[in-house]
């Protein structure tokens, strides 16, 4: 009696066996590559691409130009200092020259400004660190633009997603997952690489800023340095 029990228990389990086979053999398994979505996504991912590469080649651009001129300038200051001390301008315009900074170029004007009057000094100093900042954010706004834009084109995407929903199922009269899949791609896939395009580039932007601020303060420190070295002989 024990030994019918434990064969019908066996044959029950290589039914179940037999039969997890052969459901797994008749369900194809699918999967999901990164490229296919891309494409359900439609036209509208082509722009989002662009502004991704145009975000990410400024992004890295303007990040290794400002931090070129954000480098330590602290050995220019100090030569520049001993020049001026022992009355060797032309040593000092040399240095500030070979330097190829934004701070070498203001210290520059300032030296060819020696001879007049402070105000002068200052306010050809501060029209050079202008002229530096301007360059150093060049094409920083883009980002911003970026930014703003590329969810729009998402929300746009979204928009087409819905309308080719309820185009395929005015044509098919037809409300299955099938019929409407193809617009669900695409309004899906849209708006999610749209928000995507969009943070990076808002976090670009603010990084590159924040870059840019921290070169702004230490130009300022450094002119006012300067003006406080041309104004010691008078004290």
């Amino acid at each position: 009696m024990t030994l019918l029990f434990f064969q019908a228990v066996d044959t029950a389990h290589k039914l179940a066996d037999t039969a997890k086979t052969a459901s797994q053999a008749l369900t194809p398994t699918q999967e999901i590559h990164f490229g296919d979505l891309l494409i359900k996504g439609g036209w509208v991912m082509l722009p989002i691409g662009i502004l991704l590469v145009l975000a990410l080649v400024i992004f890295f651009e303007r990040y290794f130009t400002i931090r070129k001129a954000s480098k330590d300038d602290s050995n220019l200051t100090v030569q520049v200092r001993a020049s001026i001390l022992s009355g060797n301008l032309e040593s000092a315009k040399a240095l500030c020259r070979n330097s190829n900074t934004p701070l070498g170029r203001m210290l520059q004007k300032g030296l060819l400004r020696i001879g007049r009057p402070i105000k002068d000094i200052e306010g050809a100093i501060e029209n050079v660190g202008k002229l530096e900042v301007s360059k150093l954010e060049k094409n920083i706004g883009i980002l911003g633009i970026v930014a703003g834009i590329a969810p729009m084109f998402g929300f746009l995407g979204t928009i087409i997603g819905v309308i080719k929903i309820f185009f395929d199922i005015s044509t098919t009269d037809n409300f299955s997952i099938s019929t409407i899949s193809g617009g669900l791609y695409v309004k899906m896939i849209t708006s999610a690489a749209g928000l995507f395009v969009g943070i990076i580039a808002y976090v670009g932007y603010h990084i590159l800023n924040m870059m840019v601020d921290k070169v702004i303060l230490k130009l300022e420190t450094d002119a006012i340095e300067f003006i406080d070295l041309l104004e010691e002989p008078s004290k």
